[in-house]
């Protein structure tokens, strides 16, 4: 059983999930496009978490900025980095994390497009990602807690919002 705490994309996701869906479709099944915001190892203390988060209150949904596609893992991934800074994203972080022994302050946000374990990027298949006009930058209004039995598919356990508008 994994968990972890995740921003799925709630909109400009049509060119990511077509990405996804053509060069990844095993992965398209198993998750929607998102940024992992806390992975499982960061949450082990979920009581503590979950305290934490709706003890957040943001004026604003949480915005992040990207930088275009590159890919990663010997070349047999894509992804959509972050920029460098997107101090909103540490942040919450930063917050939800508050109380606990875990943090990791060099985590990069990303949308991964093709993930490594179960597809691989060709020289041919890039050039066409790199086709795709893709945004460079996305909001996300809620927190979800998610969890994976036995490598299947994720599901949502929990949903938090981010603002209260």
């Amino acid at each position: 059983m994994r968990r972890q705490l995740t921003l799925f994309l709630s909109d400009q996701n049509k060119e990511i999930e077509e990405i996804r869906a053509k060069f990844n479709p095993v992965q398209f099944e198993l998750i929607a496009a998102h940024v992992t915001l806390c992975r499982e190892t960061e949450i082990e203390e979920l009581d503590k978490i979950i305290t934490n988060i709706k003890s957040i209150s943001c004026i604003k949904s949480l915005q992040i900025i990207f930088q275009p596609v590159e890919r990663f893992e010997k070349g047999k991934g894509v992804l959509l980095p972050a920029k460098i800074g997107n101090d909103d994203f540490y942040n919450l972080r930063k917050e939800i994390l508050k109380g606990t022994k875990v943090f990791n302050k060099d985590y990069l946000p990303h949308i991964t497009l093709m993930h490594p374990r179960n597809s691989t990027c060709s020289d041919l298949i890039f050039d066409q990602i790199t086709k795709y006009k893709l945004p460079s930058i996305v909001g996300f209004n809620t927190i979800s807690l998610i969890e994976q039995a036995d490598g299947g598919k994720w599901i949502i356990i929990r949903e938090f919002p981010i603002y209260i508008n």
